[in-house]
């Protein structure tokens, strides 16, 4: 769906002919720089099917073009099918980058489908308008684990008998509902993980269980460069929603704290393709006209005081912190409402499958706090962040380092909250107490501030989090004190860490197994094996199957008490007389 592209329709078809695409239908409405020229000469190249969004009075575009393309005889042929707009960008990361290759491993699981999450690409700064590609120009993004930027795009084995097209996912038509195709429908998220049973009834966008973008993300270009987004300004947006594009949606959209260059992987079969297509006279003239209208309506409007004023507006919405957006919808939703047709649709097209599987009750166990990212952690782009205290240390609002769940409790002060009031009391006056693959440091941090009797050391190999510590021990000014030790990058091995610095409590966050931590005791003489051990974050998520097959191995070593630890925060062994 498109409306006033002509910039950019170019580069949106080829590179998704790159990506492996083979059939296009384009639809458009209110067409003033050719845009809807261009794509029927594309036609007649054999390119793209056009199609004219003839809007009803009272309807918006995008649902008119949905209602069109519900009954199109080239939709209908379509084996899997996506609906995504102009600004959207496929990004693959799984295999060759192929989409044919993505469809057929997706299908090698079992699945028919795929929930694709939008990543927020934004303006990197760039004010000035430029004609170098959408996907070159803009590549500071939002962090993966920023929910607000969540939406989805499916990507879905198609039967327009079957199912109803919508912006984000389809629905399923009422009279399948009660019928075994329900059961049949298995999709993956964006890192190749089966989605929750609920996604087939209801939902756009992803939460904390089911995010993924190890396979793939949709690149969402929203807003690009200043002078881009003031023309869009004026242009208006495809569902009509008024003063849409103001400086809040500036702030919601104009994430840049991490780099993602991923889409170059295609530029070189993306430029051969935007040269092929340029070759053809007619589509390069029409590409042309469209540029010369772009320009000379900046240069009509750069000298008005509206623009002026967008530009300062912009630039200060630039600023605002990435936890201070917000995303609300412009109409409140009646959530009970919600809550019961989506329920009546759930029970309808589940019911006798819960009523087949019904078990008796099991024993739950509360999961331990996700609190980190998952991958690497890039904390270089220097951004507008809010620092909140967290018991004696600061901690940044920082979703490149943080999980939803995490920016929660550091946004109320209670970051790891009982191991804050706990562990402090486990280290005996004047003792050593070691942080290994502490991630953001905090433990340690606190430690250092609140028992300025002891010894603190603090190792992390991986590099993205040491740069993280380094960030919050200079707000904190850690490193000024004299019973702090910030390790550097030399990435000693556990057990030379345990003979060299002798710690009476040794805290495990990551980045270690519990083989290897196991090992590296039983290699050291009783006397200087450590009073306590704590797992938490990273390893606490990463290794509670392997903590609890372990637990007879801690007894052996002299490990033959709990610690009273919040069991979602930490899990901790101590020698009956040291602790």
């Amino acid at each position: 769906m498109m409306k006033d592209e002509g910039p950019y329709v170019i580069e949106w078809v080829a590179h998704h002919l790159a990506v492996g695409f083979t059939d296009f239908v384009i639809y458009t409405n209110d067409c003033t720089d050719g845009t809807d020229k261009m794509l029927m000469r594309m036609q007649e190249l054999g390119l793209v099917q056009h199609r004219n969004n003839a809007i009803p009075e009272g309807m918006k575009p995008q649902p008119s073009a949905l209602k069109y393309a519900q009954v199109e005889p080239e939709v209908a042929a379509s084996d899997w099918l996506l609906v995504f707009d102009a600004d959207e960008f496929l990004c693959l990361r799984h295999g060759d980058g192929r989409i044919d290759t993505l469809i057929s491993d997706i299908k090698a699981t079992g699945a028919n489908g795929m929930v694709i999450t939008w990543r927020i690409f934004g303006s990197g700064g760039v004010h000035e308008w430029s004609t170098d590609p959408v996907t070159e120009q803009y590549l500071m993004a939002a962090p993966q684990m920023w929910n607000k930027g969540w939406g989805v795009k499916t990507l879905f084995q198609f039967d327009p008998d079957k199912w109803k097209l919508g912006i984000h996912r389809p629905k399923l038509k009422n009279k399948v509902l009660d019928t075994e195709f329900p059961d049949s429908v298995r999709w993956l998220n964006g890192s190749g993980r089966e989605m929750e049973e609920y996604f087939k009834f209801r939902g756009w966008r992803s939460i904390v269980r089911t995010v993924g973008y190890d396979w793939a993300q949709m690149n969402h270009y929203a807003i690009k460069s200043i002078d881009a987004y003031a023309i869009r300004r004026l242009r208006g947006n495809v569902n009509n929603k008024a003063d849409k594009y103001n400086a809040d949606y500036w702030s919601l959209q104009d994430r840049n704290e991490v780099r993602d260059d991923t889409m170059l992987r295609y530029k070189p079969e993306r430029d051969r393709i935007i040269a092929a297509l340029l070759s053809d006279p007619v589509l390069a003239e029409l590409h042309d006209a469209a540029l010369t209208r772009t320009e000379e309506t900046l240069a009509r409007i750069r000298d008005t005081e509206a623009y002026r004023d967008l530009v300062v507006s912009l630039k200060a919405a630039s600023q605002v912190p990435i936890t201070q957006v917000s995303a609300a919808p412009p109409k409140p939703r009646d959530k009970a409402k919600i809550a019961s047709l989506m329920s009546d649709v759930e029970k309808r097209a589940s019911g006798k499958r819960r009523a087949e599987k019904v078990k008796s009750p099991e024993v739950r166990t509360l999961p331990p706090a996700d609190l980190y990212v998952r991958g690497s952690v890039d904390v270089s782009a220097d951004v507008p962040l809010d620092w909140v205290q967290n018991h004696s240390v600061r901690l940044p609002m920082d979703p490149r380092i943080f999980t939803p769940a995490a920016l929660t409790a550091i946004e109320v002060g209670k970051f790891q909250r009982n191991l804050a009031r706990n562990v402090p009391g486990l280290v005996p006056k004047g003792g050593t107490f070691v942080d290994y693959g502490g991630a953001c440091g905090f433990l340690a941090f606190h430690l250092a501030q609140t028992r300025p009797d002891a010894q603190v050391t603090l190792h992390e190999p991986v590099a993205g989090f040491r740069v993280a510590q380094a960030l919050i021990a200079q707000e904190n000014e850690i490193t000024e004190l004299d019973n702090f030790t910030l390790a550097g990058a030399e990435n000693e091995k556990l057990g030379a860490i345990l003979r060299k610095d002798a710690p009476a409590v040794l805290a495990i966050g990551g980045s270690v197994s519990i083989d290897e931590v196991l090992r590296s005791l039983e290699d050291l003489p009783e006397e200087a094996r450590p009073g306590a051990i704590i797992f938490h974050g990273r390893a606490l998520v990463e290794e509670t199957g392997a903590l609890s097959d372990a637990e007879a191995r801690f007894f052996a070593l002299g490990y033959n008490r709990r610690l009273p630890l919040d069991v979602t925060m930490g899990v901790g062994f101590a020698r009956e007389d040291d602790v």
